[in-house]
């Protein structure tokens, strides 16, 4: 299961990788939660600290210098396909059976560079998506960036995060466009923060046909537990339930 969750920013996608994560951790899953958003918050929705120190791969500019053999600095020679199969073991930070990466963001030469930070951290999530036996969750930000037409076959399913707004719908309908455009063909939506008397189906039609695999109530205990750094896995009755639905959807789907 390799799932790919994006959504404008605020909807809740970082939310839902953590509750995917934890959920399926303690089924005894193999999970890696990958936090591929430059605005890195999935740690925190986990439940790690934030006196915790993880540093982004994408600022681990030694190591990305050896790894592509970059000549001259940025701007130089590299490689394109550098050594990345051992990085899940030695730089994921461990928690509750859950394998947690902060790739960080891309920043020399601007969005979609091609630079050796860029190449290490798509080399990276190609190898991810691409080892069997593992549930790999995607936290991105609203767009493709850490994926390209060669892994987009091995994304189970791409899960857009929408709240009800039009802004929100307005995104994930270009996520879809997006996706789309690199072969990604399995895309659904998770509504979040909804409220008694939500007209689903008004939703669903403003989403232009991607299929809605579930839904996540507003939970002011979630906003309470973000200000209190802590995890957004709640451990509740009625949490679990919503989740699980998710989950089963998502594997239909999938």
């Amino acid at each position: 299961m390799k799932l790919a969750i994006s959504g404008k920013g605020g909807t809740g996608k970082t939310t839902l990788a953590a509750l995917l994560a934890k959920f399926w951790a303690e089924q005894g899953k193999d999970v890696i939660a990958v936090d591929a958003d430059p605005d890195a918050n999935l740690a925190g929705a986990l439940g790690i600290s934030a006196k915790t120190r993880i540093t982004p791969i994408s600022q681990m500019k030694d190591f990305i210098m050896e790894r592509t053999e970059a000549k001259g600095g940025y701007g130089g020679y590299f490689k394109l396909n550098p050594k990345v199969d051992d990085i899940p073991e030695q730089f994921s930070y461990r928690l509750d059976g859950i394998r947690l990466l902060v790739l960080g963001g891309a920043t020399t030469g601007g969005a979609g560079c091609i630079c050796p930070e860029s190449a290490l951290l798509k080399a990276l999530v190609t190898h991810l998506l691409l080892t069997p036996k593992q549930i790999v969750i995607l936290d991105m930000e609203a767009g493709v960036e850490h994926l390209g037409r060669a892994t987009a076959a091995a994304v189970s399913t791409m899960i857009v995060v929408a709240e009800p707004g039009q802004r929100s719908i307005q995104t994930a309908l270009t996520v879809r466009r997006l996706a789309k455009q690199i072969g990604i063909e399995r895309i659904a939506a998770v509504i979040n923060k909804i409220t008694e008397g939500l007209d689903l189906d008004q939703l669903a039609s403003l989403l232009e046909g991607i299929p809605i695999l579930g839904t996540l109530p507003y939970d002011p205990a979630i906003a309470e537990a973000d200000l209190k750094g802590q995890s957004c896995w709640l451990d509740t009755p009625r949490q679990r339930q919503y989740i699980a639905q998710i989950s089963q959807a998502i594997l239909t789907e999938g």
